[in-house]
């Protein structure tokens, strides 16, 4: 099979962007455990540009992604107005480039380069959660007031569950997920069900940000949010989407170098303190604590089943998908937010 020759690509994509400047190297920053590619690209001038290029899904929801990704950078206000990297625009739009031949259909899109600032330690101390929940409390409500300008978005909840409900009725879906078809059917149904109950058209949505860890954000000295290293994707969705995630940065275990998706961090002290600090200052709702399980069931199935093997290459994406069956998805049912809500008050 003849391999795909990523650096060609993004330097046609340059080309169709910018001809008067020409590309001298490209060197390959991906992260290496996603099917999305990150490019630093050194130009003639000495200016460096990023490149992203993806084939995953739908050209046309790569490209909403990024006009709203475009849009919500352009319309945070301070002191969140350079947290995201800026897309390169041509003709007034986000420049987007689409390859296609008879090997791939790939998508480009540039950014300017995200400044970073200090890293947070691997391994978060008590003052360091709570500055934290503090922090991402006032970035999501810089989010919500930014919610009204951008455009809209077609992708919810509900329509990614229903489309693995649909691909379980094809032909490759009951191959693919033989083995394990009822429970995938009685989990997403379980989530439809809880959805609609604890948050559909109670619980506002706004840009959300699924999947940080503490590599890819920086912080000022005093510990503000000044950088997400954003390449990558987000959605519109409810906030506690982001909150599995963060109780992975406050967990005793620190940053992890092994993939793994356990719920057990959203139960730990530590989490408790960032939902301590967060509450203060964007208070959260039962409805939205009820849902914190919810929120962690639709990863696990829209994210490392239903699309681990483009999200992760194959080694994680095989690891993953036996855990999910084995422990992350029956460790929901077990799991209380009762000590959550009694210690916000809910």
């Amino acid at each position: 099979m003849r391999l795909i020759d990523y650096t060609t690509i993004i330097r046609q994509a340059w080309a169709a962007f910018d001809p008067s400047q020409t590309v001298q190297a490209v060197e390959d920053i991906s992260a290496r455990v996603s099917t999305n590619h990150v490019f630093r690209l050194t130009l003639d001038s000495g200016d460096r540009v990023i490149a992203k290029l993806s084939y995953f899904g739908k050209f046309e929801h790569f490209k909403d992604d990024h006009r709203i990704i475009h849009a919500l950078a352009n319309n945070l206000l301070y002191p969140f107005e350079n947290v995201l990297a800026k897309s390169l625009m041509k003709n007034g739009q986000v420049f987007i480039y689409r390859h296609q031949d008879e090997l791939i259909d790939a998508w480009v899109v540039f950014y300017n380069p995200i400044r970073t600032m200090e890293r947070l330690p691997r391994r978060l101390d008590e003052p360091h959660i709570r500055k934290l929940g503090n922090e991402i409390a006032r970035f999501h409500l810089a989010c919500a007031r930014a919610s009204s300008v951008l455009p809209k978005y077609a992708k919810t909840l509900r329509s990614d569950v229903q489309g693995l409900l649909d691909l379980l009725d094809t032909d490759a879906g009951r191959f693919e997920h033989r083995m394990h078809i009822d429970t995938l059917r009685r989990q997403c149904h379980l989530f439809l069900e809880n959805r609609k109950k604890l948050v559909d058209k109670t619980v506002e949505t706004m840009p959300v940000f699924v999947d940080w860890n503490i590599g890819n954000f920086s912080v000022t000295p005093d510990q503000k949010l000044f950088s997400r290293w954003d390449y990558d994707w987000f959605r519109i969705s409810y906030r506690v989407m982001d909150f599995y995630f963060f109780s992975r940065v406050c967990s005793d275990a620190g940053d992890r170098t092994v993939f793994s998706y356990y719920i057990g961090p959203m139960a730990e002290e530590r989490f408790g303190w960032f939902l301590d600090e967060y509450h203060k200052v964007y208070p959260l709702t039962e409805r939205e604590i009820r849902f914190l399980p919810e929120a962690y069931r639709f990863f696990i199935l829209n994210y490392v089943i239903k699309y681990g093997r483009y999200f992760f290459h194959r080694t994680y994406a095989t690891k993953l998908q036996r855990e999910a069956y084995d422990i992350y998805l029956p460790s929901i049912d077990t799991f209380d937010v009762t000590p959550i809500l009694k210690r916000l008050g809910l």
